[in-house]
């Protein structure tokens, strides 16, 4: 399985592609990675890269892609569960230069609406370190509630829980 494509005419995810991982790196050396885990060198970032992709034949969920309507890509939307993970989670990233036009809520709620889909039963999260004020916001906008008894990733991560299907 690929990453399926999903579009609302505003913003499409879509399956990654090789050309996309310079744009990663990039972002993973600028001020806008220092909430997430990164790669310290290109051949991390292709492992890390690569997860995102075999994910979706490996566990039928991963990465995608952000692409806006002029085909430029912004950042990458996830459902993802490695096994270092307690929960499903829905995590985002958004590139330099892409912020402020709502690309980030468009692209994370048609993922959080195809991860409800996908597995209705299946309870879905947001880890967010504790500082990341932006990211705590969108997934306050997108309905998530903090959970502070679930169990976090990271000792500096809050948790954020999304609505079920039920």
């Amino acid at each position: 399985m690929i990453a399926p494509t999903l579009s609302d005419g505003t913003v499409t995810l879509r399956a990654h592609r090789m050309a996309d991982m310079d744009a990663f790196w990039d972002f993973f050396q600028s001020p806008r990675a220092r909430y997430v885990d990164g790669p310290g060198n290109r051949s991390h970032l292709w492992y890390g890269f690569a997860s995102e992709v075999g994910s979706w034949a490996l566990c039928g969920q991963g990465g995608w892609a952000v692409e806006t309507p002029d085909g430029r890509l912004a950042g990458q939307v996830a459902v993802t569960q490695p096994p270092h993970f307690a929960e499903r989670e829905l995590g985002w990233i958004l590139f330099d230069g892409f912020e402020g036009q709502g690309l980030a809520f468009r692209a994370a709620t048609m993922a959080r609406d195809w991860a409800v889909a996908d597995r209705p039963d299946a309870p879905l999260v947001s880890y967010i370190h504790r500082d990341n004020a932006r990211s705590i916001a969108l997934a306050e906008r997108l309905g998530a509630h903090r959970d502070d008894t679930a169990e976090a990733h990271d000792a500096d991560d809050l948790v954020y829980r999304h609505r079920s299907a039920a």
